[in-house]
């Protein structure tokens, strides 16, 4: 079980410090209102070259208030501790109320929330061991051993070893008479080594790039990744890639692992889909969207294989809670079934702009101090069927298979991208041959989707954790997950990537 970060005999405070917030905003005149309480720890632990980098334990808490008024809305916070929470309340009240009283008159489509936020009830992440509870020096030896694997190759000049911690504990409140409480926890961790040779410098990750892979849980999640008994591949894998071939362009068909597709999803599948960036109002930060909010049940988004899949509910999931931040309770449902595409991701608000009847439970907000907003959820590549050796075997020579981003760049509108994973190997025989590095493709979003004509099956398919997806103004950080088993794309362009470095 969880260890809650405020003790049970002072739950009933926060419970009731968020109800007397909402009270208060109704009974001065509010149309509906909201309050959240959240307490948010944080740990995290890089080991680099051997010395500790990085070692900081963050922890915030505060309470917020969402006052709806005349079509408009009021947002306004403060930090804790409860004496100081439960004295800022009317005052945040009469500022919510003053914000929306004043944007009124300048809104020219009225804010209309779609459904209703009556839920009440509790969610806990399920959690084996809790990664609070595990001693310091524990931690830190465990990233040591993964360290000093990672050395002992004079072309290694940079290895690395982290983890991140996290847990999320709120109460929230509304007018519709919703009462719920949760307690969110996630870990994760990473190695990456960096080479030199030949005058090339590469890089190899694991489990992913970026900040490495996570999953909701407790420090078993660390365990689980064996960031030491992984160290010395990653390595050689680094210093081989500095002998590797650069991928050659052209036309071929490309297969892409696990951990590339995790991003592919997220940013041509899931920023897309935000209702908020559909309906034009997100363009501060990434962009709009190429949809349109008729599209649903007439746009093909894919061959007939590929269909996605929204879960705030599924095990591991790095947004699976009980409600979103609008208090509606968690689900499932289609994104894409069969190519087609079938629903958009909706909070409150866009569901209501667009005259949905109910949300898509997907509004949340960074923390106490930030307003609540439409987020991607997890997002998920419905599996096929078959191992990668069988998808392997059934493909033609010359194809690539590439994994773990190294850079990526998409226009505005989610239209057009290019990735660099940083590795690749070319297939003969139906197997893995060739070692590449900097494999390189570009594509459109509709028409890459639709050139996948084969998807590896439940045994191949994983979650991958995404921390650090920014969006708003000010920019707001949440962290979701996209299952995925690998995929094959026919005719995918590979760019000339080493005309450029000759």
């Amino acid at each position: 079980m969880v260890h809650p970060t405020v003790k049970p005999s002072s739950a009933h405070s926060m419970e009731a410090l968020a109800r007397s917030a909402v009270d208060e905003a109704m009974a001065r005149g509010a149309d509906a209102a909201d309050a959240r309480i959240v307490r948010c720890a944080e740990e995290r632990l890089v080991i680099q070259n051997g010395a500790l980098k990085e070692s900081d334990a963050p922890e915030d808490f505060g309470i917020a208030v969402r006052v709806f008024k005349d079509g408009a809305v009021g947002f306004a916070a403060a930090p804790g501790p409860y004496p100081a929470m439960r004295n800022a309340v009317s005052g945040l009240v009469r500022r919510c109320l003053a914000s929306a009283r004043d944007l009124a008159p300048l809104r020219r489509v009225p804010v209309r929330l779609a459904g209703r936020a009556d839920a009440c009830g509790e969610y806990a992440t399920p959690v084996e061991e809790d990664p609070f509870m595990v001693s310091l020096e524990e931690k830190l030896e465990l990233l040591m051993r993964a360290s000093e694997r990672l050395g002992g190759r004079r072309e290694v000049v940079s290895r690395l070893a982290g983890m991140s911690l996290r847990r999320e504990e709120q109460w929230m409140a509304t007018s519709d008479g919703g009462a719920t409480h949760q307690v969110l926890v996630r870990s994760g961790g990473r190695v990456e080594a960096i080479a030199r040779a030949r005058g090339v410098v590469e890089r190899r990750s694991y489990p992913n790039a970026l900040e490495g892979d996570f999953r909701s849980g407790g420090f078993e999640v660390v365990r689980a990744l064996d960031l030491e008994g992984n160290a010395e591949r990653v390595r050689d894998e680094a210093i081989a890639l500095c002998h590797a071939d650069v991928c050659p362009p052209g036309q071929r068909t490309l297969i892409l692992g696990g951990g590339q597709l995790a991003l592919q999803i997220h940013e041509s599948v899931g920023h897309p889909t935000e209702l908020d960036r559909v309906l034009g109002e997100e363009r501060d930060l990434a962009g709009g969207s190429f949809a349109a909010a008729t599209d649903p049940g007439s746009l093909e988004y894919g061959s007939e294989c590929v269909s996605f899949v929204a879960d705030s509910t599924v095990a591991g999931g790095l947004d699976t809670r009980g409600w979103d931040d609008d208090g509606v309770p968690s689900g499932r449902f289609d994104i894409v079934r069969d190519g087609q595409l079938r629903a958009f991701q909706s909070g409150r608000i866009s569901a209501g702009r667009a005259g949905a009847e109910s949300s898509r439970s997907v509004s949340r907000a960074e923390g106490w101090y930030a307003p609540p907003i439409d987020r991607i959820t997890n997002v998920s590549l419905a599996p096929g069927h078959g191992s990668l050796d069988d998808l392997l075997a059934e493909t033609e020579d010359g194809a690539i298979l590439a994994d773990t981003i190294k850079t990526w760049s998409i226009d505005q509108e989610r239209r057009n991208f290019q990735f660099t994973c940083e590795v690749g190997w070319e297939i003969r025989g139906g197997r893995r041959s060739r070692l590449l590095r900097l494999p390189t493709y570009q594509g459109s979003t509709l028409d890459f989707w639709k050139r996948c004509d084969r998807i590896a099956g439940p045994e191949e398919w994983r979650l991958w954790g995404v921390v650090n997806c920014g969006k708003g103004n000010p920019m707001q950080v949440a962290e979701m997950s996209h299952g995925a088993a690998p995929a094959r794309f026919r005719g995918v362009q590979f760019v000339d990537v080493g005309s450029r470095l000759a």
